[in-house]
């Protein structure tokens, strides 16, 4: 347990000092995104999940530099090197369809465009090959009814990829209020964290708890009213760290318990063929309406429809959602 407080810190100090430092750069460069429930529209930083992600990067690097010089444990490190490959990439994939934003800023459009829908899920494709190529996890898994399987090399040439690809891409489903994402996966990292070191899966713990201190940095500037964005970097990192670190510590039955809103939401999203937006229609009193009235596609719509709620609102509902599942865990 003591050997997470080190990464955990430096993940927390390096995610507030990049965040801070990005968001000055990102507005200077023009790397920005309208914040679309402000009766202005203001402009700003966006692509935030860049520095979340090389802050669970230098947090890793610390844990496995202390696992192996301090107590010379290194069986895992490989597994562990894979994960922060896997998540860099996929990041780098949500931070190239963070950059298409121009026509909405513009104006032109409302919703940025982006990466091409079926492009994604080839493009998060790349990060589960640092995954498949040092076959992490355990090939036998318990499946409900069914019971123990072993799956053999189906599991990572197979299932490996497919849980990145629709991992990261259903988190991504679900955002585009402040503090949304980062909130929600503050939560579920947290209780993944937990569950692993119940199972004493200290490399899947070591994932979990880097992320939550990055996350926690970031929030601090991504709570309402928002500095910086998460864009799709964001929830893209949080797909690989999430499928990574149920991976690695073979929980796959906690992972799905987690993710489960996650899931609803793609079935929600699948009614509408993935065209229906997430976001409301702000009032003059700075509450939001649901988009298409009595018609669900996402979760946000149920939450709008319960009542006249703000961005913030709406966004604390996300995360008790998340923390109600997360408490599953433990019932």
């Amino acid at each position: 347990m003591e050997v997470l407080i080190l990464p955990f810190f430096i993940s927390l100090l390096t995610s507030i000092v990049l965040t801070w430092s990005i968001i000055k750069y990102f507005k200077r460069t023009n790397v920005v995104a309208l914040d679309l429930h402000k009766k202005q529209r203001p402009k700003i930083a966006n692509s935030g999940g860049l520095a979340v992600s090389l802050s669970i990067m230098y947090g890793l690097l610390v844990f496995i530099s202390v696992q192996t010089f301090l107590y010379n444990k290194t069986e895992q490190m490989v597994y562990l090197f894979a994960s922060v490959l896997s998540i860099i990439l996929i990041t780098i994939v949500g931070f190239l369809d963070d950059l298409d934003s121009v026509d909405v800023i513009a104006g032109k459009r409302k919703i940025r465009a982006g990466v091409n829908q079926w492009l994604k899920p080839l493009a998060t494709l790349a990060g589960a090959v640092p995954l498949m190529a040092v076959s992490a996890g355990e090939t036998t898994m318990t499946v409900p009814v069914f019971g123990s399987i072993n799956f053999g090399p189906i599991y990572p040439i197979i299932l490996i990829p497919l849980a990145v690809v629709f991992v990261s891409n259903a988190i991504n489903l679900l955002g585009g209020f402040n503090g949304s994402e980062a909130g929600m996966g503050l939560v579920y990292c947290f209780f993944l964290g937990i569950v692993a070191l119940r199972g004493n899966q200290l490399v899947a713990a070591a994932i979990f708890f880097s992320a939550f201190s990055a996350l926690l940095g970031f929030l601090y500037f991504n709570w309402y009213p928002a500095k910086i964005l998460p864009g799709d970097s964001l929830t893209y990192c949080l797909g690989a760290v999430v499928v990574s670190g149920v991976i690695i510590g073979n929980m796959e039955r906690a992972g799905f318990i987690t993710m489960f809103p996650f899931f609803i939401e793609f079935l929600l999203k699948l009614r509408s063929k993935f065209k229906a937006s997430c976001l409301g229609k702000l009032r003059k009193d700075r509450r939001l309406d649901p988009p298409y009235g009595k018609k669900i596609y996402s979760w946000t719509h149920i939450i709008m429809n319960l009542g006249k709620l703000t961005e913030k609102q709406v966004t604390l509902v996300l995360i008790l959602i998340e923390i109600f599942f997360g408490v599953l865990l433990f019932l």
